[in-house]
């Protein structure tokens, strides 16, 4: 038997009820102000409830009623406008005004529209010669946690889960969140800089989606883990193998691509509606 999580900032009395109804549930309990598990749902209805939901703006997930929260034991996240809501490069791209030609690539990539490593490496190449400086200034003038990011990863931490942040982006920043987060593993691209600016250059292979998918793979197998004790999330096209070869693949407030190919999705509440599904 599964629990059907139902999550929205507001939640109406009539619509738990109507998908009470719709998923076969029989009881009705919340979780918080805006999470209400319903137990004792069939997935077989998962159709109607994914089409009510979608009318009613609201979050949905199917969970084995056996799951708790303590048997995850990792969490795997990407940084860009996943746990946090900035792209970097475009940020980095704004220090000497070339914002919107950097963001339009992004927006492409992130859509599925190009290869990630070439419009990396574009990308990249246009910030050759900018102080290395300007790498500081976007960490603490820009960049904010997602909503409901830290109440997540403690939960999860409290369990005893492990948190890898894979990213596309940059150790710059990954570093920092580690230390600021208390995140078990970062991984992320190298800027190449010498003499205190950025050369256009990345260091290395570039973290793309083949390799987010592999280390995920990587950390559930030293871990000695199952697929079903892995939670993954993302937003980017980038993001969809990974969080294909996670138990649970969350795409948060993702792109249209990865709504519709990733398993679960998080649309209108907090990276917290992960850590409620399995309360």
């Amino acid at each position: 038997m599964y629990r059907l999580v139902i999550q929205a900032p507001e939640l109406a009395t009539q619509n738990l009820k109507q998908l009470a109804r719709l998923s076969g549930a029989h009881t009705i309990e919340a979780i918080n102000q805006q999470a209400f598990k319903l137990l004792g749902a069939e997935i077989d209805n998962l159709e109607s409830v994914a089409d009510f939901c979608e009318s009613n703006q609201l979050d949905f997930a199917f969970i084995p009623e056996d799951l708790s929260v303590r048997d995850i034991g990792l969490v795997v996240m990407d940084m860009d406008s996943t746990l946090i809501t900035i792209e970097c490069i475009d940020e980095i791209a704004d220090m000497i005004g070339i914002k919107a030609q950097v963001a339009a690539i992004t927006a492409a990539a992130m859509r599925g529209e190009l290869d990630f490593n070439a419009s990396l490496t574009q990308r990249v190449a246009l910030l050759a010669g900018l102080d290395e400086s300007a790498l500081e200034r976007v960490y603490t003038e820009r960049l904010q946690l997602m909503a409901g990011a830290e109440k997540m990863l403690a939960g999860f931490h409290a369990a005893g889960a492990q948190t890898l942040l894979i990213s596309g982006g940059f150790t710059f920043f990954t570093d920092k969140l580690k230390t600021q987060l208390g995140l078990t593993r970062t991984i992320a691209n190298v800027l190449e800089i010498e003499n205190g600016k950025l050369t256009g250059r990345i260091v290395g292979d570039i973290v793309n989606a083949e390799r987010k998918r592999d280390e995920l793979i990587a950390m559930r197998d030293e871990l000695g883990l199952r697929l079903e004790q892995v939670v993954a999330m993302g937003d980017g096209a980038n993001d969809l193998l990974m969080l294909n070869a996670a138990g649970f693949g969350v795409a948060c407030h993702a792109k249209p691509k990865v709504q519709a190919e990733a398993p679960y999705n998080i649309n209108y509440v907090g990276l917290d509606g992960v850590l409620n599904y399995f309360k």
